[in-house]
């Protein structure tokens, strides 16, 4: 069996039966600002050398009707000192609140992968979202939208599409210290559909720190035929909050 599953099974129940440490008394009055930072390496020896360094930085700011969100993310694996995987991802939101449900939004997102089908892809979508569900327990999100993409393959030929985005986003707070989240995206264009899922579990562990374990899926639909379609990563990291 994978080393690397074990560990993460391993980290994964350790989030789920982590002990619940005591909120705060006394209500802070709430800031504008919100963010968190991220940082996991796993190495392993013996038959075969394995590295992965995963790292991620998310700041957001409030006011009034309006959200922005600033994400930046990371991840390197080498295997026998060869890099084999290595992939960056730069994200931008604004939302625009209209009703206590229903927002507007733009997004940019560029994303660059080493090794995977598509060496960068560059979206520029806008739309609307609404949230089907939000209470103490449960947070469901969905949005649609329309836009634009550039892109270029591993050998350098370069695409521009106009592209549909949807996209639904689910948060579970199962305890006062842990949380299950699960987002799906997808843009589709005339050339390329390219999708992501994420899932992820997080617990705290004191103060701000918390422990956060994630399986990510990439996939585009059109790629040479020496490239998988698919990319997974597995991520255990340390996470910050502030």
């Amino acid at each position: 069996m994978n080393f690397n599953f074990i560990l993460i099974s391993i980290f994964t129940l350790l989030i789920i039966f982590s002990p619940i440490t005591s909120a705060q008394d006394a209500e802070e009055e709430k800031s504008p600002w919100v963010g968190k930072t991220s940082l996991g390496y796993l190495a392993t020896s013996g038959n075969t050398d394995n590295k992965t360094l995963n790292t991620g930085f998310e700041l957001g700011y409030t006011a009034d009707k309006l959200t922005h969100l600033a994400e930046v993310f990371a991840i390197k694996a080498s295997e026998s000192e060869r890099t084999s995987a290595e992939a960056y991802e730069l994200r931008w939101k604004t939302e625009r609140q209209l009703t206590e449900h229903d927002f507007l939004f733009g997004r940019l997102q560029w994303r660059k992968d080493r090794f995977g089908g598509y060496a960068t892809q560059f979206s520029q979508t806008v739309g609307y979202g609404r949230r089907l569900m939000e209470n103490d327990k449960h947070q469901l999100n969905t949005e649609i939208g329309a836009g634009a993409r550039q892109s270029e393959t591993q050998l350098g030929f370069k695409d521009d599409e106009i592209v549909g985005r949807a996209g639904l986003y689910y948060e579970w707070q199962f305890s006062d210290t842990a949380q299950f989240r699960q987002d799906l995206m997808t843009e589709v264009g005339k050339i390329n559909t390219y999708s992501e899922s994420v899932t992820s579990i997080s617990a705290k562990l004191v103060g701000d720190l918390a422990l956060v374990t994630s399986y990510t899926i990439k996939n585009n639909s059109d790629v040479p035929s020496s490239i998988e379609k698919t990319d997974t990563y597995t991520a255990l990291s340390i996470e910050y909050q502030f």
